[in-house]
C-alpha cells in the first residue's frame, strides 16, 4: 500500500512544483475516486487570485462538485470513495472542508506546524464536532522531506505579492 501511497503523492508535487513555479506556497494534492481516477487535483492559487481561501484542497474539492454534477452524481457518495494526497498537511480551514465533503482518508507530506488542521495545531480530522461531518483518517509523512525542501526553497524567493512594508529584502550578495 505504501507504494500506492508514493505514486499518488509524486502526482501532487507536480502541482507543488506549479504553484511554487507561479510564486505560490508549494501545496498541491489530488483527489483519487476508487483507487484509480484522478477526478480533482490543486494547487495553492491565494496570490494569483487575491482570494485567501483558494488552498490546494478547496480548488481540488471545487473540480470535483463539478466533476459530479456533470455525470449527475451525488458528491457525498463521491467524496466518500475518494482519497486526497496532499504535499503538506491541511491548515484548519481545509480539514474543516474535507470533513463536510466526507472525504474518508487524508495522506500527506509534512506537517503545518502553523496552520495544521490534522494534529499539529488542532485535530480538525477526528475531534468530535458533530456539525461538522464525519471524521477523516490520516497518514502522514509519505515524502516529508520533499514537502519541507519545496517550503524552504519558497520561503528563501522573495514573495512579490507581498504588501511592500512585509515584503523581505535580498541581499544582493546572497
Amino acid at each position: 500500500m505504501d507504494d500506492i501511497h508514493q505514486q499518488w503523492m509524486e502526482k501532487s508535487f507536480e502541482y507543488a512544483a506549479d504553484a511554487l513555479n507561479s510564486q505560490e506556497v508549494p501545496v498541491g494534492c489530488i483527489l483519487v475516486y476508487k483507487g484509480e481516477e484522478v477526478i480533482g487535483v490543486g494547487r495553492n492559487e491565494v496570490n494569483e487570485t487575491k482570494n485567501a481561501a483558494r488552498h490546494a484542497e478547496i480548488v481540488a474539492i471545487d473540480q470535483v462538485l463539478s466533476w459530479c454534477v456533470h455525470r449527475q452524481i451525488k458528491p457525498k457518495e463521491v467524496f466518500g470513495q475518494t482519497v486526497l494526497y496532499v504535499t503538506v498537511e491541511p491548515c484548519v480551514m481545509c480539514a474543516g472542508a474535507l470533513r463536510e465533503v466526507g472525504v474518508p482518508l487524508v495522506v500527506y507530506g509534512c506537517a503545518n506546524d502553523r496552520f495544521g488542521g490534522c494534529g499539529s495545531v488542532l485535530s480538525v480530522n477526528k475531534d468530535e464536532l458533530p456539525t461538522l461531518g464525519t471524521s477523516f483518517q490520516c497518514i502522514s509523512g509519505v515524502m516529508g522531506d520533499k514537502a519541507v525542501t519545496m517550503l524552504k526553497d519558497f520561503y528563501r524567493m522573495e514573495n512579490i505579492n507581498a504588501p511592500d512594508g512585509k515584503r523581505k529584502l535580498k541581499n544582493i550578495a546572497d
